[in-house]
């Protein structure tokens, strides 16, 4: 009988059945799925429980961080690979993290390569490609920050960092406009945490940012690479940089009507 770790696969999700089903489908090799829900009014909850996760609901939504670790809350296995809706666990993945399992390290977590398919082409230059995430983790060891977005998973002293091999699949902007709202809610996430926190933006800045943004995925990481779809991700990328100081100025510089 092995002794091998059991391992849990946790997604977090929000009306994500069109996405779902694909990805789950990578992951019939776990030994547990843990999906958490914050409301969806499609059908997420059917699809993730004909694949055999556990589901479970949480709709007061808590921002990003504390949402992972009310996730992780639910898990019973003793690591945790962490996978979104619109990615893919790629075989060659697969083969790095059952190596792992089979003789897991003390005191360690592991960063997988992201690979992006956006616009008809996956991106490998404009600084996006390996894009290595912390996913894999001993549960007893670690969990996510409290961040509303962007969040991290924490890294207290004493803990080594492995890369895997194989790449996880990001299936992440279905068109245009998923991409303006996707980042639009990422802008004002990002500029309500830094408002919490006392923090000022001004419009200056954000054009600063934008330009800089875009120098730096087109010119410097070789986004011109990726033809024209790296173009068009610099240019936007720039733009959701500059909303961001603008939706931070306009929460602390701004004044709504005299009564």
């Amino acid at each position: 009988m092995s002794n091998r770790p059991t391992l849990a696969a946790v997604l977090i999700v929000k009306n994500e059945a069109e996405n779902l089903a694909d990805c789950l489908a990578t992951l019939d090799w776990v030994d547990e799925i843990v999906v958490l829900d914050s409301g969806s009014t499609d059908s997420t909850q059917a699809v993730s429980e004909a694949a055999g996760a556990r589901f479970f609901v949480n709709s007061d939504w808590p921002g990003f961080g504390k949402q992972r670790q009310i996730a992780q809350s639910h898990v019973q296995s003793d690591w945790i690979l962490w996978v979104d809706a619109d990615e893919r666990v790629t075989p060659e993945l697969r083969t790095s993290i059952e190596a792992v399992l089979a003789k897991p390290q003390a005191n360690t977590v592991y960063s997988i390569p992201r690979l992006s398919w956006v616009f008809g082409r996956f991106i490998r230059h404009c600084g996006w490609y390996p894009d290595r995430v912390l996913r894999l983790y001993p549960k007893a060891l670690t969990g996510y920050n409290d961040a509303l977005v962007h969040e991290k998973v924490q890294l207290n002293k004493g803990v080594n960092v492995q890369k895997l091999q194989g790449d996880l699949l990001h299936y992440t902007y279905q068109n245009l406009e998923h991409y303006l709202v996707k980042s639009a809610g990422y802008a004002s996430a990002w500029a309500e945490q830094r408002r919490q926190r006392g923090k000022r933006a001004s419009i200056s800045q954000g054009v600063l940012h934008g330009l800089g943004c875009f120098i730096k995925m087109y010119v410097i990481k070789l986004g011109f690479l990726d033809g024209k779809q790296g173009f068009l991700l610099s240019v936007l990328s720039a733009h959701s940089t500059f909303v961001k100081y603008a939706d931070l100025w306009i929460k602390t510089q701004t004044q709504g009507p005299k009564a």
